[in-house]
């Protein structure tokens, strides 16, 4: 473990053009999109497999090792509600948010809206229209943010693939009003540095900030050249959010970040983050940048602070995703390693990497540090054509402990407990057998969060799924209820 301690310094960005339109919030169809994302979370991807691996997946569903292809198993304290196939929209599902009775899933086609008034039956609200990956999404009051890390002809929902070497092309953030949830209307977009591969919502009364986290810069993209060491920060004003603009881009990496390989093989060069999770009744913010691990202060949302930095060149390959827990005296980090296209959850890759890192927060104020303390990864055995890797997890709210239910693509949803931050352990799964046996597939949970006494998880390709949770170490949550989640953007579950 290295921990690194660094200060950001300021560095001013203009705002970039805002548009207006409207759409029509239902579509008839609508075809994949073609986008291009960068490493990290990559398009659905199908790679060729040896004639002896497909035998050895055969072999381990007829010995019973794993499930079946598509067969559906889960541990006794879960069930299976319902499964909401993909409709209009059919390219990959991505992330979840929710606010009420609605829950919003990203695609790369664009987002559904769901009204789970029901949560055994959820029905689609609307469909919207709109590609460019990864589509990552938000919504703060009337307002919702969707993410495009894909190079688009323009910024509207008609746009095609560009190439990132044109300078008129765009990448960034769009906004849309859901005042109305069955007509969503298209009101905002702004241009960010190197697109918007994640977003994060930092909400005040007035105003909401926007945290772009994006990476990969290029000599050749005239709108991302290196370096790109920060982060874009977006000031949106709720009642006009067409006055919506890049209002900083603090440098979180002064000395350029974890240089990768030669120096660390195996681990990503820093030149950017992933995502970032913020804890706004801390004024806390946990960033995961390709190579590194951040803490930071949000006191100032348009200046946040870097105050402790961690590295782990040993088993991280990419800093993905962060958690804090409720106390605020923990971070998990998850490390996608493989970037979503490969299958790491077996002996040859081992239990420490492509696994969540768990870290205690000790000291206070700016003397607080990341100490690590245990890795946590699914035990159970995976095909070797399941695409497996830790992925979007939320924390499930219990007093006293520390719980989370966690995505791992093919390896399903995960419960588990880090109460003990050195010996994390599962206590309840999902997940459905190999999509194939004849190629790795990116495929299963993008997302599993757990909103208002149910787990929601985005299946990348069989759709949105219901499960509910009866365990009596987690049946406690079930009690606390909140309007709105944006699991980037943490509650307090006990104070609202």
């Amino acid at each position: 473990m290295t921990s690194l301690h660094t200060v950001p310094a300021g560095l001013g960005r203009l705002g970039v053009a805002a548009a207006a339109a409207g759409l029509l919030a239902t579509v008839l169809a609508a075809g994949p999109a073609a986008a291009t994302p960068d490493p990290g979370d990559l398009p659905a991807v199908r790679s060729g497999v040896s004639a002896g691996r497909q035998a050895a997946a055969a072999a381990a569903i007829e010995a019973g090792e794993v499930p079946g292809v598509d067969e559906i198993v889960h541990s006794d304290n879960i069930t299976h509600l319902t499964n909401v196939p993909k409709d209009a929209l059919q390219g990959l599902n991505t992330d979840l948010a929710f606010q009420g009775r609605y829950a919003f899933a990203g695609n790369y086609d664009g987002f559904r809206i769901y009204d789970i008034s029901n949560p055994k039956v959820p029905r689609t609200v609307a469909q919207v229209l709109c590609p460019g990956s990864q589509n990552d999404i938000s919504v703060s009051g009337n307002l919702l943010f969707l993410s495009t890390d894909s190079s688009r002809s323009d910024n509207s929902c008609t746009s095609t693939t560009q190439p990132a070497t044109e300078k008129s092309s765009w990448e960034g953030m769009k906004i849309f009003d859901i005042s109305d949830k069955r007509n969503p209307k298209y009101v905002a977009a702004v241009e960010t540095a190197c697109g918007s591969h994640t977003h994060t919502l930092v909400p005040r009364r007035s105003s909401v900030y926007v945290y772009v986290s994006s990476y990969s810069p290029s000599d050749t993209f005239p709108d991302c050249r290196p370096p790109h060491d920060g982060i874009s920060v977006i000031k949106v004003p709720r009642k006009a959010p067409e006055e919506a603009a890049v209002v900083n881009f603090p440098v979180l990496f002064p000395d350029g970040g974890n240089p990768g390989a030669p120096t660390n093989p195996g681990v990503s060069k820093t030149t950017g983050c992933h995502d970032i999770t913020v804890l706004p009744s801390k004024n806390l913010a946990a960033g995961a940048c390709m190579g590194d691990g951040l803490l930071f202060s949000i006191e100032d949302p348009e200046n946040p602070r870097i105050i402790d930095r961690v590295q782990d060149n040993v088993n991280f390959a990419f800093w993905h995703s962060a958690t804090f827990n409720q106390k605020a005296d923990k971070v998990v980090f998850t490390d996608e390693l493989g970037g979503g296209g490969a299958a790491t959850c077996n002996e040859e890759i081992g239990p420490k990497r492509g696994a969540d890192g768990i870290y205690d927060i000790v000291g206070r104020g700016d003397h607080r540090k990341l100490v690590f303390r245990s890795y946590f990864k699914i035990d159970r055995p995976q095909a070797a054509t399941e695409v497996c890797v830790a992925h979007n997890g939320s924390i499930i709210p219990v007093k006293g402990r520390d719980l989370m239910v966690q995505a791992w693509y093919q390896g399903g949803v995960s419960v588990w407990d880090f109460t003990d931050s050195s010996a994390p352990k599962e206590i309840a799964y999902f997940e459905r057998g190999p999509v194939n046996l004849d190629a790795v597939t990116t495929a299963g949970p993008w997302s599993a969060y757990y909103y208002n006494g149910y787990i929601y998880s985005n299946d990348i390709a069989k759709g949105f799924d219901v499960l509910r949770l009866d365990d009596r170490r987690t049946d406690p949550a079930k009690r606390v209820r909140i309007p709105e989640l944006n699991v980037q953007t943490q509650p307090d579950y006990f104070d609202h």
